[in-house]
Parts: structure tokens; C-alpha cells; sequence
């Protein structure tokens, strides 16, 4: 019997013993005056009821325990009797154990356990008298060991220490689904997020002090509380917390989550996982699950965390195919279930219905209602039954309400049906109809069972149109056929090309993927005879872990064929099938040799990588074939936990005995059944890449760290006419200069210059036109490390603040004397490098290593500020510092990765930066090679690993044109975030980084204050700096040139100059530093594997 609100009120005092597994509870629980006479609750076998309020109540223990575990009892309250007391002790011991088989994801749980490693208490544990189906307030006080903290849901209210232990008390004043206790030795980091009048505590728990991690979670979880508040309605908690684990764990309690150890460090979850855990403060531990008719919480909250972050980045397509892909490849016709009897994950197929379905359904009901009105039923839904219990039903009517539409249909057929709609492109006609085209499109349902009412998406691309022509064909019978009338020719039809409805996907949809293999009803492992005993034993060991009733294990010797009826794994180099995988691969343009795996953008080489690709199985296009090789022993083991999260690739590379994951991507779709290309008159399918179609604003966007507005505001003043280019020894460097070092100090920086007072370096040098003897000033600003053992170590983050003034020493022909803003080249760096600074200050970071920040002069002139600073710094010595990292041109992101040069100066740059790139979202691209010759290279010279991080180059790189409004400001926002990860990464990282500087890049630095021997020809090519092979592949190329005229296009190899081969970017640039203009050279290169010749005469440049 349910009773009326308030609700029960536990006032519990705990005493834990993890040493012993044991707690000791004294219990005041105080009923609502219209509760019953009789209380029935659970309380775990393994306590004991010690005590009771004897003269209020009477006491009857049931005497069978219940199925989960636990004793039920029943009291008896006397007339008029509102509180009860009850004392019991004993012992909760339950370690976590795996649930789910290890192929295709398991998951280790416990109902709950105290232990010396930590305590971990739900409901499912019974540790306080569990009253079923009823909402509860409590208050509770925790004693602990000394050392040891206290995690709940609600406020902290007191935490102190006692002679030898802890006492910690939480209160949760609004209803509650029930009570967490979680504890173990932590260290406690915490801040207030968020506005004045509404601030948050920010909290993380975690079991070894860690202070970079901590700022990362504590700033993150004030961005994304602004961002859900602005979206859907008030925090409903007065603090959020990061709990870390003693296992693996992804749990999402009111007001807290419990993440493991290894899942919190993983760079990528602060943007994944974590925010899905913050959001479901509104959603399920906001307001509560009705399960009467589905748990709908997981799949809103995926929708609005895990979609929305990918709609943010720009992969929502991409991440809608993959969720599809998975109710696809995990979830058989015998495995389905209606959304009705989704309560919670157990595996891959639980998952992908109850998250994956679910999602879907939201998306739909979004794209039916417009965005503004599905927001305001998300707010209406929230502040309706905030802190109650809600049902699929009642979402559903909220947005009726709040929408006009009727959602009876929606919920037969989304909610309470089994299965998804199975569409096909049936037949596609085209008639010129006098200036107009009739397109007839036949669509088909060929699921088992009725039609689905559907607004399926059609796309249109036209003749001489950018963007496709989109319309929406509503599809209440199994087939349905529309005509469309248009005004230019139809070249192409798709049919949800955006992934947009929940269906069923065609196989051919969908590229091969690990999924497939791990979601197949039967599936082989074929071992190799032939490897070496180590290896073989280890694949042994791999396919034992991986087998279930389901899948067979044999020996490439035994076999005559490959089944064609079931999924395949091959395992090792020396599989005698491996190649049937080469056969499989080839389509997608990738070769599999002896000794490497060519994936056109990777390779992977047999004795360096671990190696997994799966591709459609030759004989039976159906099957999916997977083949999984390594040389390396010691990496196997770790595939069996790695690669069941993987699953939507269709290719891995992972290097070392761990293993690290380096490389990894899908396959193209190379025919999809939902794409037709139409007939043209001359009988010819047109085969033409899809017009584009339009990317909907995401829902809600994350609160920037850093601003756009100010560092435009930094590119315009120095970019500005007024400064005159910022050449050698002009006032206007000078006032550049005067700028920069306003904006250190008002960051809060330390003066780092040549005295303690001072933020700059000054020098004197000789350049220019006419050459005159010049000062020079470094602008230099600290950040004090605070571990004493690292005070003398740095970290150097830089960027060169002056440019070529009127076109010394680098003018093109006819630009001398014009004023060359260097708004990209290095208007953008600088501002960047101030934003850093006054964002690190503001947040009251504290790294370990200092932090220098450095504004350097004179680059265009040779480098002379960065040589200047690595032979003078005294206090913190460049040959003391772990790294550095350059800002070079970084203004003209767009939708371009982000270079990273000079990433083979160690080996753990690409690292550090492909770990960035996962925090970020951002597309990284590291470069071994130091092509950029900025002002990095001085630290290289000295023998410290050094980066630049560089937009890409451009035809106004030099020029005059190189002006503020071409700047990308949200791109420079982009910059600086991956920059901080990188930046903090340093800061904090105990060892060295392990140096790749040769004898030879590692020198003396030059204090020649030569200016550089200018290039005096102009040929027009942009170098593509990625490029890593032999030879000098052509990023762009500028308009008007001599290689525009010649006739060489972007992608283009050149292999050789005259007679001299060319091995690199560098290599092109000597020679063409040696010509004269009017020469005419013989250019080879090569375009798509196919070898050209080419004179080219040679303009001034």
C-alpha cells in the first residue's frame, strides 16, 4: 500500500569496519502520519537486528529470507506512533563479479560490499531497512577509519576528524529512490561552478591525489551543469562529484558518479561518458523511472549526452548509423524485445534497444515537433514531475500537451511493439516532362507484420545544384510509391541518408565491423598451425576466453573451406586463410602483404603492430570475416578486454604490450540499397557523390573555457595598420611588445624577464631594410610550479609576435613596401598563447612544473628571440625542460585538422596529442617531421623535444592579404583546447619525455644574427605537410602561379627536380632556394600512382 507524500525519513548513525567487512547502524525512522500500522521492509541476511523501540513496536521476522538476499520483517506500530528505532550489525561482503561473457562486453557488479579496498552500499545491498516502492529523506553521519571519506547523495554538512576516525555526515532533503554509501581513502578536490546566485559545489573523490585530473573533472562539470541548466531546467542537487572506484564501473547516482580508476583516466570520457552521468541528475535521478511501461531515462540521457556531444562535433550522422548498426549486428529477431520490458543493460543487445531504440525514438519526435518545441517539452516534463516518478506515458502526454500532436501511435508502435521497419528502394523511374522532371520513387516495408507509419527522407541531387533537394514521403503501407516534379535533372535518390528513422539496416548500409563478428548467432575462431609456440598459445588462450556455446574453435589444417554460413575469425600472420582476408579487403583499396597491412592512410608492419580487420566474407557476403594477427605475445592478452569496445570499426592498429590502440577507422559503404543513381539519357547511370544536405544546430552548445571575442580582439590590435607589420626594430614591435606584456601581467603571470621585476628579454641585433642595429624584447610570463623536487623544470609554451613590417626580409614580388598585417603568421599564435595564460591564472591551476610563457621576437629574422631565450635563461634552463610548444600560424582552422609538427622529437608527442585529440573532439594530425622552422627549432638545437601546432598553409602566408578578417576565431577556441591538454599533460608528468633528437638536431644553437638567405623564386606550390613518404606531395596550389600554369594539382607527388631525387619538403625547398627566377626546371611526380613530366619556368618571387 502506497501512502500519501511526505515521505519516510531515515536519521541513520553508521559505523564501518572495511577491515572487518562490518557496520554497526543505529536507524530513527519517522513514518508520515497517514503511513499504516504495519511497516514491512528488508534488511540484508547478514545483519542483525540487535534492538528495537520495544515499547512502541512489535518485532515478527519472516523466517525464510527472500530471494535477493535479504530478511523481510514486519512492524507493528501502535496507534499514533510515528518514529521507530532499530539497531543491527554484521557484515557485508559481496566482491564484484563479472556478469555477461567476455566476448562482446561483460560487466563485473555487486549488489554491494565493504571491504579494505572500499565500501560500496545501495539499495540492492538492504544495508538500511529497505521499505519497497516508497520515497525516502535521511540524514546520515558516518564514522570511518582516519583517512577515510564518506560519498552520498544530497550536501555534506559536517566532516571532521574524531581521536581516530572520520565522521562525516549527508542529508538529502528532496525524495529519494534510496540511499548510497560509498567510502575508501580518498583525497578530496572541490570548487563552485557556476553563477553567484545559483552556485554548485563541484566535487571529486579520488583514491590517489591526482590535482590535474581533478581541475579537469571540476571545470568540465561546471561547464556541462551551465550548458543542461540552460537546456532543460534548474540542478535539482546542490552538489555533483566525481567518485573513482576500486572496479570498473560507469554509475550515475543522484548527485554523484561512480567511475572506475582506469575509465576516468581514459582522455576521451570527460566528453562521453561523464556528461551522459551528469545528465542523469535530470534524467532518472531527477525525476524518477515509472517502469510500469519501460525505463526511458537511458535513452534520453544518451540523446541528450552522448548525441549531443556528437551533434557539437559534427559526427551526429555518423553516430546515428552506428547505433543503428548495433540494434543491427547485436539484436536478433529471437533477441528483440518491445521498449516495454526495458528496465536495464545487461549486455549488447539490452543496450541496444534500451539506449540505442530509445535514442532513435527521441530524435524522431524532435525532427516531428522542431526543435524549440521538443526543448520546451523537455522543461515542461522536468519541472512536472521533478522529483517524482514518471512514466514512458507520461513523457509522452507531456509533450502532447505541449506539442498538439497525438502520440497514441507513437507509443503502439515505437513503445509497445517488438522489431523495427525494414525500408528498401524499390523501383526509381525518371521522365522529362518539357522543362520539368518527373521523378517516381517506390519505397517498401519488408519487415514481418503490419506497416509502420513513417516520414521517410528522401535526398535529391541535382544537376548544377550544390545542395540536394529534400522532401519527406509519408508511408502508412507496406509499399508506397510518390512522384516529384523538379526543375533541374536527378542524378541521384537516397533514402534516409541521414539516419534520421529507427529501422533496420541493409547489411550493405553498413560497413563490416567487429560487431558483427561479436554479435553473430555463430561464429568460428580458425588457429594457425604454423605460429611460433608463444604466439600460438596466447591465440589459444584469447579463443578460450572468447568462447561460448555459440562458438566453435579449429585449426587452419583441418579446414578444406570457411563455413559460409556463420561469421569467422582467423587468427595469426601464418593462418593458411589469411588470404581469404586479403581477397575481402581489396574492395576497400587495402592490401595485406607478408610483413604489413597497407590501409592507405596507415600502415601496419608485422613486426611493430598488432593488427584487426574484418571485411564481408568473399563466399557469402552476409558473413563478416575477421582476422586478428600480432608478433608480439604479450600484446594478445589485452585484445580480450580491448576490442568488444571497439565495436563499430572496421579496422584496429595497436602498438606495444599493452596494447595502444594507434590507428583505427570504418570502411567505406561501397553500394548501398538506399542510393540509386538514375539513368541519364545516354543510358548511362550518373555516378555522382551525394549533393550536400544541411547539419541542424545542435541542440544545446557547451560553454567555451576560452573566448573567441577576446583573442579576435588580441588578433585586430596587433594585425592593425597602426602597428605598421611589427617589423625588425620598429616602433611598432615595440608597441606590440608594451601590449603583450599588459595583457601577462593582467593575467595574473609571474614576471619571468631578465629581473625578477621584469617580463622581458632584451637584446640588441642588426636587421632590417636598411640594416641597423636594433633592441629586441622577449615578453616573458610565469606560472610557478609547486613541487619543490621540479622547481628548476619548465615547461616553454611560445609564440613570435613579430612579422615582415613592410616585407623584410621575405617580400614577394611587388609587395615591398606595403604593410604585411601577419594576422595568421603570428597574430593568431600570440593571442592564443594569452588566452592560455589567462585562463590557466583564472582557474587557480597550480602545476607542478612551472609554466613559462613566452612572446618571442625577431623570428622572421632567423629565430633570434628563441636562440636569445635558450642561451640566457638562467632561472629555469632550457636544457631543464621537458618541452616545448609552439603557436605558428594557427589562425585558418576551419574544418581542417589541426597540424602538429615535429611530434618524431619524442616519442610520446603523437601520444599526448591523439590523447588530446580524444578529449577535445578534434580532428589531430601529428607530423614527425619539423617542416615549420619556427621557433621551435631553437629548442630542438638545444636538445629539449619541441612542437609547433599550425593551422595549415595558405597562399597569404607573407603577404598583405594575411589580414585579421580572414581569421578563424572559434578555430583559435579550438586551438587553445587542445593546447591546455597538452600543456597540463607536461606539467604534470613525472618522467622526462623520451627524446628522439639525434646528435645533429640536437646542437648548439647559432647566435648569428644573419638574416636568412631569401627564396627568390616563386613556383606556387603548398607544401601538404602531412605527407610522411618520399617525395613532396602538394597541398594546394596558388592561383596565377607557374605551377597553376604548368598544369600540377593538389595530391600531386613531385619525385624529382632536374636530376636531383627529392626525398622531402625540405629537400624542394634547398633547391628552389638556389634558383633564379626565369629558370625553367624538369618536374617528375606522380598522381594516382601514375608518372608525369612537367617544365615549369620559375617566376620571382
Amino acid at each position: 500500500m502506497l501512502w500519501a507524500q511526505p515521505h519516510l525519513h531515515h536519521h541513520l548513525q553508521v559505523s564501518l569496519q572495511p577491515e572487518r567487512h562490518a557496520l554497526h547502524v543505529t536507524d530513527v525512522i519517522t513514518l508520515p502520519e497517514q503511513a499504516p500500522s504495519h511497516l514491512t521492509f528488508q534488511l540484508h541476511a547478514d545483519l542483525t537486528l540487535t534492538s528495537a523501540t520495544a515499547k512502541t513496536i512489535s518485532l515478527d521476522p519472516e523466517t525464510s529470507p527472500s530471494p535477493t538476499g535479504a530478511t523481510r520483517y514486519t512492524l507493528a506500530l501502535p496507534t499514533g506512533s510515528r518514529t521507530v528505532t532499530l539497531t543491527y550489525q554484521g557484515t557485508v561482503f559481496q566482491p564484484p563479479q563479472q556478469r555477461g561473457a567476455t566476448y562482446a562486453r561483460g560487466f563485473r557488479e555487486t549488489p554491494g560490499t565493504i571491504a579494505p579496498e572500499g565500501v560500496y552500499l545501495s539499495s540492492s545491498s538492504f544495508w538500511y531497512p529497505h521499505v519497497a516502492d516508497h520515497l525516502l529523506t535521511f540524514h546520515l553521519d558516518v564514522q570511518l577509519p582516519d583517512g577515510w571519506e564518506a560519498v552520498s547523495q544530497g550536501q555534506r554538512t559536517q566532516h571532521e576528524r574524531r581521536g581516530e576516525f572520520r565522521h562525516v555526515q549527508w542529508q538529502e532533503s528532496q525524495p529519494q529512490e534510496t540511499i548510497f554509501l560509498i567510502a575508501a581513502p580518498f583525497t578530496t578536490y572541490e570548487q563552485l561552478v557556476g553563477p553567484a546566485a545559483h552556485q554548485i559545489l563541484a566535487m571529486a573523490f579520488l583514491r590517489k591525489p591526482d590535482t590535474a585530473l581533478a581541475h579537469k573533472y571540476l571545470e568540465t562539470t561546471g561547464q556541462y551543469l551551465a550548458m543542461y541548466q540552460d537546456l532543460i531546467g534548474p540542478y535539482p542537487y546542490r552538489k555533483f562529484a566525481l567518485v573513482e572506484n576500486f572496479w570498473e564501473t560507469g554509475y550515475g547516482m543522484p548527485s554523484f558518479t561512480l567511475l572506475g580508476s582506469r575509465v576516468i583516466r581514459l582522455p576521451f570520457i570527460l566528453h562521453s561518458s561523464y556528461p551522459h552521468e551528469i545528465l542523469h541528475n535530470w534524467w532518472g535521478n531527477g525525476v524518477y523511472v515509472d517502469a510500469k511501461d519501460g525505463n526511458w531515462s537511458e535513452g534520453l540521457t544518451a540523446y541528450l549526452a552522448d548525441h549531443l556531444i556528437k551533434s557539437q562535433r559534427g559526427t551526429a550522422v555518423v553516430y546515428r548509423r552506428n547505433t543503428l548498426q548495433k540494434y543491427a549486428d547485436y539484436v536478433s529477431t529471437e533477441q528483440d524485445f518491445p521498449l516495454t520490458d526495458f528496465r536495464a543493460r545487461h549486455n549488447p543487445a539490452t543496450e541496444a534497444v534500451g539506449y540505442g531504440k530509445t535514442l532513435m525514438l527521441f530524435h524522431m519526435l524532435r525532427q516531428q515537433m522542431g526543435d524549440q518545441v521538443f526543448i520546451k517539452g523537455l522543461q515542461t516534463f522536468f519541472q512536472t514531475y521533478r522529483f517524482q516518478r514518471a512514466s514512458f506515458t507520461d513523457l509522452l502526454q507531456t509533450f502532447q500537451r505541449v506539442a498538439g500532436i497525438e502520440v497514441q501511435l507513437f507509443l503502439d508502435q515505437w513503445i509497445r511493439r517488438q522489431g523495427a521497419p525494414e525500408l528498401r528502394l524499390g523501383d526509381t523511374q525518371l521522365h522529362k516532362d518539357g522543362q520539368h522532371f518527373r521523378l517516381t520513387v517506390e519505397l517498401e516495408q519488408q519487415q514481418p507484420g503490419s506497416p509502420y507509419t513513417l516520414r521517410v527522407p528522401l535526398a535529391i541531387t541535382l544537376e548544377g545544384q550544390s545542395e540536394a533537394h529534400q522532401t519527406l514521403i509519408d508511408m502508412a503501407d507496406a509499399r508506397q510509391t510518390v512522384t516529384i516534379k523538379l526543375d533541374h535533372r536527378p542524378l541521384r535518390v537516397d533514402v534516409d541518408p541521414q539516419f534520421d528513422l529507427f529501422r533496420r539496416l541493409h547489411r550493405d548500409e553498413i560497413p563490416p565491423a567487429l560487431s558483427q563478428l561479436f554479435g553473430a548467432a555463430q561464429a568460428w575462431i580458425v588457429l594457425p598451425s604454423d605460429a611460433p609456440e608463444d604466439i600460438r598459445q596466447g591465440y589459444e588462450q584469447l579463443a578460450a576466453q572468447w568462447q561460448t556455446p555459440s562458438i566453435a574453435i579449429h585449426w587452419d589444417r583441418d579446414l578444406d573451406a570457411l563455413p559460409t554460413d556463420r561469421a569467422v575469425w582467423l587468427f595469426g600472420w601464418e593462418n593458411r586463410w589469411r588470404s581469404s582476408m586479403a581477397q575481402a579487403v581489396a574492395p576497400y583499396r587495402a592490401t595485406l602483404a607478408d610483413g604489413q597491412v597497407d590501409l592507405v592512410a596507415t600502415v601496419l608492419t608485422r613486426t611493430e603492430h598488432t593488427a584487426v580487420l574484418t571485411a564481408r566474407h568473399p563466399e557469402a557476403p552476409d558473413q563478416t570475416l575477421g582476422w586478428l594477427a600480432t608478433d608480439n605475445p604479450a600484446a594478445i592478452s589485452g585484445l580480450s578486454r580491448k576490442l568488444p569496445h571497439y565495436g563499430k570499426y572496421s579496422y584496429l592498429g595497436f602498438a606495444g604490450d599493452e596494447p595502444t590502440n594507434m590507428a583505427k577507422g570504418q570502411w567505406p559503404v561501397l553500394q548501398s540499397p538506399m542510393t540509386v543513381h538514375l539513368f541519364q539519357g545516354d543510358g548511362q547511370a550518373a555516378q555522382v557523390p551525394r549533393a550536400k544536405l544541411p547539419s541542424p544546430p545542435p541542440l544545446a552548445t557547451l560553454p567555451p573555457v576560452f573566448s573567441a571575442e577576446r583573442m579576435r580582439h588580441i588578433v585586430d590590435f596587433l594585425a592593425n595598420d597602426a602597428l605598421s607589420g611589427r617589423g625588425f626594430g620598429t616602433p611598432g614591435l615595440d608597441q606590440a611588445a608594451a601590449f603583450i606584456e599588459n595583457q601577462f601581467r593582467q593575467a595574473g603571470l609571474q614576471p619571468g624577464g631578465d629581473s625578477p621585476s621584469s617580463y622581458t628579454q632584451t637584446w640588441t641585433a642588426r636587421g632590417g631594410n636598411p640594416e641597423r642595429q636594433a633592441t629586441l624584447r622577449n615578453v616573458v610570463g610565469v606560472i610557478p610550479g609547486n613541487n619543490p623536487e621540479w622547481r628548476d623544470q619548465s615547461v616553454v609554451v611560445g609564440a613570435h609576435y613579430d612579422h615582415l613590417g613592410l616585407g623584410w626580409p621575405d617580400a614577394y614580388q611587388g609587395n615591398a613596401g606595403h604593410i604585411h598585417p601577419g594576422a595568421d603568421d603570428n597574430a593568431s599564435g600570440v593571442a592564443v598563447l594569452i588566452e592560455l595564460a589567462r585562463r590557466f591564472t583564472a582557474s587557480g591551476w597550480q602545476p607542478q612544473r612551472t609554466v613559462i610563457f613566452v612572446a618571442f621576437s625577431g623570428e622572421e629574422a632567423g629565430r633570434l628571440g628563441s636562440k636569445h631565450y635558450v642561451t640566457v635563461a638562467k632561472r629555469w634552463p632550457a636544457n631543464k625542460s621537458i618541452g616545448m610548444i609552439n603557436f605558428d600560424t594557427v589562425g585558418r582552422l576551419g574544418n581542417r585538422p589541426l597540424q602538429v609538427l615535429g611530434t618524431g622529437s619524442a616519442y610520446e608527442w603523437p601520444h599526448i596529442f591523439r590523447g588530446a585529440g580524444w578529449v577535445t573532439g578534434m580532428p589531430i594530425q601529428p607530423i614527425a617531421d619539423d617542416w615549420g622552422a619556427s621557433d621551435q627549432r631553437s629548442f630542438l638545437e638545444a636538445g629539449v623535444p619541441g612542437v609547433q601546432l599550425f593551422s595549415g598553409a595558405h597562399s597569404d602566408i607573407h603577404r598583405p592579404t594575411d589580414t585579421a578578417d580572414h581569421i578563424d576565431a572559434d578555430g583559435l577556441v579550438r586551438v587553445a583546447t587542445v593546447a591546455r591538454e597538452a600543456i597540463v599533460y607536461l606539467a604534470g608528468r613525472a618522467e622526462p619525455l623520451t627524446s628522439q633528437l639525434s646528435a645533429t638536431s640536437a646542437s648548439s644553437p647559432s647566435n648569428s644574427t644573419a638574416s636568412p638567405a631569401p627564396r627568390r623564386v616563386r613556383l606556387g606550390t603548398i607544401p601538404d605537410f602531412a605527407h610522411s613518404g618520399p617525395g613532396y606531395r602538394i597541398g594546394d596550389i596558388a592561383p596565377d602561379s607557374p605551377a597553376a600554369a604548368a598544369g600540377l594539382q593538389p595530391g600531386d607527388i613531385i619525385t624529382q627536380v632536374n636530376a636531383t631525387p627529392i626525398d622531402s619538403a625540405r629537400t624542394f625547398a634547398r633547391i628552389l632556394r638556389a634558383l633564379q627566377p626565369g629558370d625553367t626546371i624538369d618536374i617528375a611526380f606522380t598522381r594516382r600512382a601514375q608518372s608525369h613530366t612537367v617544365q615549369v619556368p620559375l617566376a620571382a618571387r
